[in-house]
């Protein structure tokens, strides 16, 4: 059964003062993946395609699910077991998320404390990238409407090498994670939130490795195809000072969780887009 719950939150991105906060089971459509349909290697660029060629090659594969509420359910939910993990009551200094160079020098510190203190058994740990996303047609990186995983096993244990230089081979010996933290900057969420399904619904089988094609690299992502099996959640509301801890890749035992952003049918069109930020970290220990 679907509620809403009033919020009186206002910010700088966008004012939410007012707004009913969709609550309960969302119904909607997630977009899955598609192989090329002339049986070539999946490829996807990050940013503008050499003339001649897409920006990506595979197709789409929407389809409709329910993705379950975990507000109020919190504490049922794991990192090690499903996957996916929440903080909540997570205070930042960083007000603004504009300047890169301010993000690194005062929110990563912040993300590190989070892993550190919520992360069993991590003892180390490495930020290699932030994302932000904000809607609207200028946004320069919007929500990313389309399951997937932000790194493979092949793609993880690269970034290892590319990061770590000499010492990859001796962290490699020991667990290493790749999770993506993950808040909004101008909540209460109240569009676009992210949904993330239960790694262990997901089987090996329905995840492709695709090319992601940087200007000076390679790496590689996961497309996620639909199964029956997969069972998906999302936040309710979700507010500043709470973060979502998304496992993409554990050396340990190969929990990785798909996730996309869904349209909620309960949005209304004059309520403010999402705007949030993900920071990507290699976890050690």
């Amino acid at each position: 059964m679907s509620t809403t719950t009033q919020t009186q939150t206002a910010t700088k991105f966008g004012t939410t003062a007012d707004i009913p906060v969709p609550r309960g089971p969302a119904h909607s459509s997630l977009t899955f993946y598609a192989p090329p349909t002339d049986g070539s290697a999946p490829f996807n660029y990050v940013e503008e395609p050499p003339e001649g060629s897409p920006q990506r090659n595979y197709g789409e594969f929407p389809h409709d699910v329910t993705i379950n509420d975990i507000r109020g359910r919190e504490k049922d939910f794991d990192m090690n077991v499903n996957g996916f993990g929440i903080v909540q009551g997570v205070n930042s200094e960083e007000k603004d998320f504009i300047d890169d160079e301010h993000i690194k020098s005062v929110y990563y510190p912040e993300v590190e404390k989070v892993l550190l203190d919520n992360v069993p058994g991590a003892n180390r740990i490495f930020i290699f990238d932030h994302t932000i996303r904000r809607s609207g047609p200028n946004a320069k990186r919007a929500p990313v409407n389309r399951a997937h995983i932000d790194q493979t096993t092949k793609s993880a244990e690269a970034r290892v090498h590319y990061h770590m230089g000499d010492e990859a081979e001796a962290l490699l010996k020991n667990r290493v994670r790749l999770i993506n933290v993950w808040r909004p900057l101008n909540g209460p969420v109240v569009a676009s939130p992210l949904a993330y399904a239960d790694s262990r619904t997901v089987p090996d089988d329905d995840i492709v490795g695709v090319e992601h094609r940087y200007p000076h690299r390679t790496g590689e992502t996961a497309g996620v195809k639909y199964t029956e099996k997969g069972k998906w959640y999302y936040w309710s509301g979700m507010t500043n000072d709470e973060r979502i801890l998304l496992q993409c890749y554990d050396s340990k035992d190969g929990a990785r969780t798909p996730h996309s952003a869904f349209v909620d049918p309960r949005t209304k069109p004059e309520w403010p887009g999402r705007e949030s930020i993900e920071v990507r970290a290699l976890v050690f220990g």
